[in-house]
């Protein structure tokens, strides 16, 4: 069912989610959320790792190119999604309660850990999850040998698959579900997976930004 196309693209997505597990299993046995906040530093080095480990096998990201077009249209939606992203919260649309990333030590922000968080969320996430969840998941629903499928040409049954399971793997569910959407219609428009991967970027990254200035540290 894997085999040496999609395991490239698995691997870091597993390490991520393994690392959020990891995190909760440490904060049931009584660890503070001051220990815990060096954890995502851990985790954002071993999924960097793993992605540059497996960076050959990236052919979908060759050449490293977006039209200005393109790139506009990403950067727009990207926007839009941040917009909708903190705009989305209501309790119904939300899985549990969120403490989100405090980088704050004895009242100060650490920025060494805050920019670390920033660029991980903004860098190495939106490569990490779009690799796994459109150029792989997406495609692969519709045919295991997924690096043939064309993106303009996905069904719409991958479609609502993904952007469920894309929804449900954020605690504002809908809210993801809405980006999944977003990022997905850019793929399939663009078929060049830098154009989800620059829309999740300015998404994450101008989150970050909004974050550090107003201490909702929830969204983080």
């Amino acid at each position: 069912m894997f085999n040496r196309l999609s395991l490239p693209r698995i691997v870091p997505f597993v390490l991520y989610l393994a690392f959020l597990a990891i995190g909760d299993a440490l904060a049931s046995a009584g660890w503070s959320a001051d220990q815990l906040r060096y954890l995502y530093v851990i985790k954002t080095g071993v999924v960097l790792a793993a992605l540059y480990g497996y960076r050959r096998h990236y052919t979908e990201l060759l050449p490293v190119h977006l039209p200005a077009r393109q790139a506009a249209l990403a950067v727009l939606v990207g926007l839009l999604v941040f917009v909708l992203w903190i705009t989305l919260t209501v309790s119904w649309m939300t899985i549990g309660t969120s403490t989100g990333y405090d980088p704050r030590v004895n009242g100060a922000i650490d920025w060494p850990l805050a920019l670390i968080r920033a660029a991980g969320a903004a860098l190495v996430v939106p490569v990490m999850e779009e690799l796994f969840w459109r150029s792989f998941l997406l495609r692969w629903l519709q045919r295991q040998d997924f690096l043939q499928v064309n993106p303009a040409h996905v069904k719409i049954t991958a479609i609502i698959v993904t952007v469920i399971l894309f929804g449900i793997e954020h605690q504002l569910w809908l809210a993801g579900m809405v980006a999944g959407a977003a990022y997905t219609g850019l793929y399939m428009r663009s078929k060049s997976l830098w154009s989800p991967i620059l829309a999740h970027a300015v998404t994450n990254g101008t989150l970050a930004i909004w974050v550090l200035l107003t201490g909702q540290w929830a969204f983080w």
